[in-house]
């Protein structure tokens, strides 16, 4: 199964056009069976030809084997997702990369992880750790991973959605009269308690 997370630089109708021939890209290229890396590596190529120069693509791809949960994944400068371990532990999925879309050539680094039951992964746009309070502050990390933690700690996942649970944070950081800057986009992909 395939997983892609991405954000388009800039905003409007152009921004829009842009994800659309990204997501074009990547389903061709994914489609054709490579590893995330040479995928983001390949779609990186096409992309360049035809991005503007003020623009860029930020993107995460992953393939995941639902039946011994084995995530395979590369990131084009996208933030990294957080993955909660059902000990507790919050790591993120760190793997090196530009953008699509800046500059042909590109390496995408590789890594993998084994999703074990129990284990949930948040996937996220700058959105959420780009929005401001009244004073100019940002939501920001460290904060992120460590509200996840806080969350799972304690045991509120298990109440309400980890997304449900963040946007409540935010919406109390940012307080009333906020004016949205970014797409927020959030994802969680939950490993169940039994792989089959």
């Amino acid at each position: 199964m395939g997983l892609v997370i991405g954000d388009v630089s800039g905003k409007g109708i152009p921004a829009a056009v842009l994800m659309a021939n990204t997501q074009s890209v990547l389903r061709t290229v994914a489609q054709r069976g490579p590893a995330p890396g040479q995928a983001l590596m390949e779609a990186n190529e096409v992309l360049c030809a035809y991005v503007p120069p003020n623009m860029f693509i930020t993107c995460f791809y992953g393939i995941l084997d639902p039946e011994s949960g084995r995530l395979l994944y590369a990131n084009a400068g996208h933030n990294l997702p957080c993955c909660q371990r059902h000990n507790g532990r919050v790591d993120e999925l760190r793997a090196r990369g530009m953008p699509l879309g800046l500059m042909p050539g590109m390496g995408y680094e590789e890594k993998e992880t084994i999703l074990a039951p129990g284990d949930s992964t948040l996937f996220y746009s700058d959105g959420l750790v780009e929005a401001h309070d009244p004073k100019g502050q940002m939501f920001g990390l460290p904060r992120l991973p460590e509200l996840v933690a806080e969350h799972a700690e304690e045991g509120s996942l298990e109440e309400a959605l980890m997304e449900e649970a963040l946007l409540e944070e935010l919406y109390s950081f940012v307080g009333e009269g906020w004016e949205q800057e970014e797409d927020i986009t959030l994802l969680t992909l939950e490993c169940s308690a039994s792989l089959s």
